[in-house]
């Protein structure tokens, strides 16, 4: 039966993919690294910082280290929340799904985000304490499309729940806008619903059922657990 629910963060709750891209092509091109609209979303969407730097030096030929990763990824965190400050959006449904959610089921946020970003996020839309943990793709060794990063987010989940029963990975629902998500999701063992706020319904049918946005009651997807 369903227990838990997983969030993507960017492109699921916060409307900044569109950010995202900005901040990271504009770090790429002070390093004299053009990405293309469309290599972006076939190539680096969906894959956290970390990946999708070293894609692009590996590209480019350029050498790739951990500590030059991280000065990017630092470089891309200080745009990010410049731009972020200036307009946050939330796409339509979430805040109100999040606060049903909350009711009923252990949730969490497993993304490929900063962590940092993702609690300044949630911080100002008082939204903190509705998740159990947080988890950013720098937890993990491996980013999405791999599992580690729900399987820790689930990890993290039994962790706080001290006493009670473990939530198996067949007892999770991971949301998500991005096919290398979903593909995670599906490694993890756990059911996932596809948002089309980046990708079309066909690009997610690999998701156990797709909807246009989470402007639907939670119980929606329940149907999913009842095989």
């Amino acid at each position: 039966m369903l227990k838990a629910i997983i969030f993507d963060f960017n492109g699921v709750i916060c409307n900044d993919e569109p950010i995202h891209q900005s901040a990271m092509q504009k770090v790429l091109e002070e390093e004299g690294i053009v990405i293309p609209r469309e290599e972006y979303f076939t190539t680096y969407l969906g894959r956290d910082d970390r990946d999708c730097f070293r894609i692009a030096l590996e590209q480019s030929g350029r050498l790739v280290s951990a500590e030059i990763i991280a000065g990017l990824i630092q470089r891309k965190s200080v745009y990010y929340r410049q731009s972020i400050r200036q307009g946050l959006e939330v796409f339509p449904g979430v805040i109100s799904f999040i606060q049903q959610a909350y009711r009923d089921y252990e949730l969490a946020i497993a993304s490929g985000a900063l962590r940092s970003e993702i609690e300044f996020v949630l911080e100002r839309l008082a939204l903190r304490d509705r998740f159990r943990c947080v988890i950013s793709s720098h937890e993990i060794e491996k980013g999405k499309p791999e599992p580690d990063i729900f399987l820790k987010a689930l990890e993290g989940i039994n962790l706080s729940r001290n006493h009670h029963g473990p939530v198996l990975p067949r007892d999770c629902l991971v949301i998500e806008d991005s096919q290398a998500g979903i593909k995670a999701a599906l490694a993890a063992g756990m059911k996932c619903l596809g948002v089309t706020n980046t990708y079309s319904a066909a690009e997610l049918a690999e998701a156990h059922q797709v909807v246009p946005s989470l402007e639907i009651s939670p119980a929606f997807f329940q149907s999913l657990f009842l095989a």
